[in-house]
């Protein structure tokens, strides 16, 4: 069991202090820019984190191939939360449940990218399996500019099953597919309570998910490449789900 995470760059250090994230301890660059690290150490100092000055070498070490512009914090794990807690979020605002189902999305830079627009969209909350799949990491959290602290995120054993549950507690769930018969700006489900499932990068969806959609959408393909990068074409999908709801708004 992984007792503490690592949280680096600006941005993701930033939002876990402004969620209210547990952090035990901040690390600082002794080369890093001011301007960066300064509103950082200065919450940092009001909630009584311990900050340590460290050669940026240290930070290399801690988080490597990530850029941590100087700073990188120690935190509690990542929260993960009930499917539940997804619903009661959209209860709470008074709103449709929007969900994201992703379906063995195994880069973490794409998870990152996701949770990011998702937080823009105002996504209630995204469902990962808890095997052959990206977490939240470092990584993930840096992409996502911090959204990972604002977006949350439910983890399920069995993805098939969670999506029966989702669809008696009357959540549609559509698919995307690249050889679907509808386009997403054809279909009238993504008014009411909705659960969009996007599937591996390369693979797709599962056979067994797939079969388990109320309807599969396809995003219309004018070019050459006959398929989107999973975290651009979620984003497409994202953002028609929230101009249809301004609509009817």
């Amino acid at each position: 069991m992984q007792e503490e995470e690592l949280i680096a760059g600006k941005h993701s250090v930033t939002e876990a202090l402004r969620s209210g994230r547990t952090i035990n301890k901040i690390w600082i660059a002794d080369n890093a820019q001011k301007h960066l690290t300064q509103p950082i150490i200065a919450e940092a100092k009001k909630l009584g984190i311990v900050i340590q000055n460290v050669d940026k070498r240290k930070l290399d070490q801690l988080v490597p191939g990530i850029q941590h512009q100087g700073v990188v914090a120690q935190a509690a794990p990542y929260a993960y939360v009930a499917v539940d807690d997804l619903l009661k979020n959209a209860e709470g605002k008074g709103e449709a449940p929007f969900l994201l189902i992703l379906d063995e999305i195994e880069d973490p830079h794409n998870l990152g990218s996701i949770l990011r627009t998702a937080d823009c969209t105002g996504v209630h909350g995204v469902i990962l399996p808890k095997r052959r799949s990206a977490q939240i990491t470092a990584t993930v959290s840096k992409t996502s500019a911090g959204a990972v602290e604002y977006v949350p995120v439910a983890r399920v054993t069995n993805l098939a099953q969670t999506i029966e549950q989702l669809k008696e507690m009357g959540v549609w769930v559509v698919g995307t597919v690249v050889d679907a018969a509808e386009e997403i700006y054809d279909t009238e489900v993504f008014n009411g309570p909705v659960a969009v499932v996007i599937g591996n990068e390369a693979k797709g969806m599962g056979r067994l998910i797939r079969e388990k959609c109320d309807v599969l959408v396809k995003l219309p393909m004018a070019g050459r490449i006959n398929s989107l990068n999973a975290s651009v074409a979620a984003g497409v999908v994202m953002y028609e789900v929230l101009r249809r709801r301004r609509l009817q708004g």
